[in-house]
């Protein structure tokens, strides 16, 4: 009977399991990193041992430290999480060594999946179909296009897809180098890429007493750079047989290698409906909600009774709805899917399940994996999965570093995967539709801007008139107020000029907006203003509110007519708790409402259709903030891995790569932006890097 578990993991993960120890009655030990001292799942655990240093190869990644880690603290259990050392087989049998009760399956079984090319081979002899790999050195035009993966590892690392022969040496070479540095092992194979393939896998449960079950399935096809970032339960569109041979397929697998716990079965079904082995992950996949939702199960108690040795029933329970699971990342997928970091100010989605790893107030590193959460929609059918969780996405509060969110809303939307006709290079394919500027989104982000001047208006300091805070009501002709934002991440500006008249808001380039109301919130947790602390209203608008409305062409009075504002400042620093502005506009004869909430110079507008990002600019810009032309600069916080063989003085071309950065478990070339001259070059293997940071100068040709 296990009484105290350690979580040799992090973030959401570590609160997965934290979740249903705390159902099950078992004590739980958390391990954390100097970065992750702060973390939440530190924090919820019941004790928690330091790991010093903050990169994984110096903490998460140290096994040894895990074990005594689990020792000091009084575990008699270890649950790996997935990533990190959760399928090291030498990892397991430490924690077996040591006394400690593994959460995951035998060390052999690892063994035996570790390398994806020995698996194929057991594979095979187990009557599992699969891709034949293709010798590298002797692959031919004919072969094309082939996919290149590290034979360790997963997560899209060391993977590349080739479709030019003359590429391929070098792509060999990239690859190598991305297995070593990620997996420890540059051992890579060659296997035909499929084309139009989707990617369906099988959750398997298997306990020591020979009973496996087989969960249905899971479509995993949509995916950036070979990592899954919509998942849903069960695939759509397999017919029965494919559906049974899926399953026969997989639990071969598993009483092939003598498997126990839970693991999944990868496999590609080709557009004619054929299945192909790709790969047998043994641990718990990052996707295993949509497995529970339908199934009416906890994965995770499951894992810990095999663990105990109880045994399953005959039959797993029966799936019942349909659930879709999209992984909510810091990334900006309009630019090379680039991570991002910052204080996540705030994550709130509303109705839906949210598996999520960093709280509000935290700051997104450059050390780990740049997932904020994963948001799971159920329901009885799949078009209302779908809908419910697009739905869900859109109106969701998340203020701090550029999201994934538009681009996951879009592609729930998108009438391919409407009609479940997806497969694993529809995002590729559709990227610049996705990420593309719809074609309302200029108007309505001026329309946002400018519900953002009105709040900032609206959170001045108390004066005893609106007129002091919007610059006067006059009966002549005055100047307007004038706001410039700039939207993020696009760099678009938007001025805004506005004046408040005694017929109400004039704005520029909106005649048909007409303001009801604008509130400034009632405080942050840094300060709270006055009218919060009376339990006051606090605003101003042009609705009219009982007992209070002018009379005809008089000058409105302190507390009638539009109210006095005595809430904060502009803005909160980063971590502090805002209440977002309430301003209330009439747009043609339509009301709408805007919730801004302001963090130091940036505002978040949140609305039924979405979030637009502003940063608020100054009036007089600084005029030496410039960057010398054809300057690289860091995108992001990460560490130099490779450079190119160039030196300065070197002719290059537009495109080429000259350097890799390595941040948030990714890797990102930085390249020519034009043909010239490189004329510095900064950056040399293992520099780290902070984001702005010049990395080098290329000169263009005129």
């Amino acid at each position: 009977m296990i009484r105290s578990l350690l979580v040799a993991n992090r973030a959401e993960i570590a609160r997965r399991v934290f979740r249903t120890c705390r159902d099950l009655g078992i004590a739980t030990v958390a391990v954390h990193s100097d970065a992750d001292a702060g973390a939440p799942h530190a924090g919820e655990a019941d004790a928690a041992v330091r790991l010093p240093g903050d990169a994984p190869a110096d903490t998460y990644l140290r096994g040894d430290l895990l074990v005594e880690a689990a020792l000091a603290a009084g575990a008699d259990a270890v649950h790996p999480g997935y990533g990190f050392l959760s399928e090291h087989a030498d990892f397991a049998r430490a924690v077996r060594g040591a006394g400690l009760v593994w959460v995951g399956p035998p060390p052999e079984a690892m063994e035996a999946m570790a390398f994806k090319t020995r698996a194929k081979e057991i594979m095979r002899k187990a009557g599992v179909p699969l891709l034949d790999p293709i010798d590298p050195a002797e692959v031919t035009a004919g072969d094309l296009p082939v996919l290149v993966k590290a034979a360790a590892g997963g997560g899209g690392r060391g993977m590349r897809v080739v479709r030019e022969l003359d590429a391929l040496p070098a792509e060999l070479d990239s690859a190598r180098a991305e297995a070593a540095s990620a997996f420890g092992d540059g051992e890579i194979f060659v296997e035909p890429y499929m084309e139009g393939a989707r990617h369906v896998e099988v959750q398997v449960l298997a306990d020591t007493h020979g009973t496996v079950w087989t969960l249905g399935t899971r479509d995993c096809s949509l995916q950036r750079r070979h990592q899954k970032v919509i998942e849903e339960a069960p695939a759509p569109g397999l017919d029965g047989e494919l559906r049974r041979t899926l399953a026969e397929s997989a639990a071969n697998a598993a009483r092939a290698i003598g498997y126990e716990g839970a693991g999944t079965v990868e496999f590609l079904v080709s557009p004619a409906g054929r299945a192909y082995f790709l790969e047998m992950n043994t641990r718990l996949q990052v996707e295993h909600p949509v497995t529970e939702e339908i199934h009416g199960l906890d994965l995770v108690a499951l894992q810990l009774r095999i663990a105990e040795g109880e045994p399953l029933g005959p039959e797993p329970p029966a799936a019942r709805g349909h659930a879709v699971e999209a992984r909510l990342y810091a990334e900006d997928p309009a630019r090379d899917w680039r991570p991002q970091t910052g204080v996540l100010h705030r994550l709130e989605v509303a109705g839906l399940r949210v598996d999520a790893g960093p709280a509000d107030g935290d700051a997104i590193g450059v050390h780990y994996d740049p997932m904020l959460a994963k948001v799971v929609a159920v329901a009885p059918t799949r078009a209302e999965a779908v809908r419910r969780l697009a739905h869900g996405l859109e109106r969701a509060r998340i203020h701090g570093p550029v999201t994934n969110r538009e681009l996951l809303v879009r592609a729930l939307r998108h009438p391919e995967f409407e009609a479940a006709r997806m497969d694993t290079g529809f995002l590729e394919r559709h990227l610049p539709e996705l990420t593309a500027a719809a074609s309302d989104d200029e108007g309505a982000a001026r329309l946002a801007a400018l519900a953002a001047a009105l709040a900032d208006a609206a959170r001045r300091p108390a004066t005893t008139t609106v007129a002091g805070r919007l610059g006067g009501w006059r009966n002549v002709p005055s100047q307007p107020q004038l706001r410039s934002y700039r939207a993020e991440p696009d760099g678009t500006e938007h001025e805004v000029r506005y004046r408040l008249t005694r017929d109400g808001l004039l704005a520029e380039d909106f005649p048909e907006v007409r303001l009801l109301s604008a509130e400034p919130g009632q405080g942050t947790a840094a300060g709270r203003g006055t009218a919060a602390r009376r339990g006051t209203a606090a605003g101003w608008g042009t609705e009219p509110r009982r007992g209070t409305e002018p009379e005809p062409g008089a000058e409105p009075k302190s507390g009638a007519g539009p109210r006095p504002v005595t809430g904060p400042g502009p803005g909160v620093g980063p971590g502090q708790a805002a209440t977002p502005a309430r301003v209330v506009l009439d747009v043609a004869g339509v009301r709408r409402t805007f919730e801004v909430t302001a963090y130091g110079d940036r505002r978040y507008v949140d609305t039924p259709r979405g979030c637009h990002v502003f940063t608020a600019l100054p009036r007089f810009p600084d005029p030496t903030a410039r960057t010398e032309p054809g300057s690289l600069l860091a995108p992001m916080p990460g560490t130099v891995v490779r450079v190119a063989e160039v030196k300065a003085g070197d002719r290059v071309e537009a495109g080429q790569p000259l350097l890799w950065l390595e941040a948030m478990k990714m890797e990102h070339r930085v390249t020519a932006p034009a043909a010239g001259v490189l004329t510095a070059l900064h950056a040399t293997p293992g520099h780290q890097v902070e984001v702005g940071a010049l990395l080098a100068v290329v000169t263009a040709e005129e």
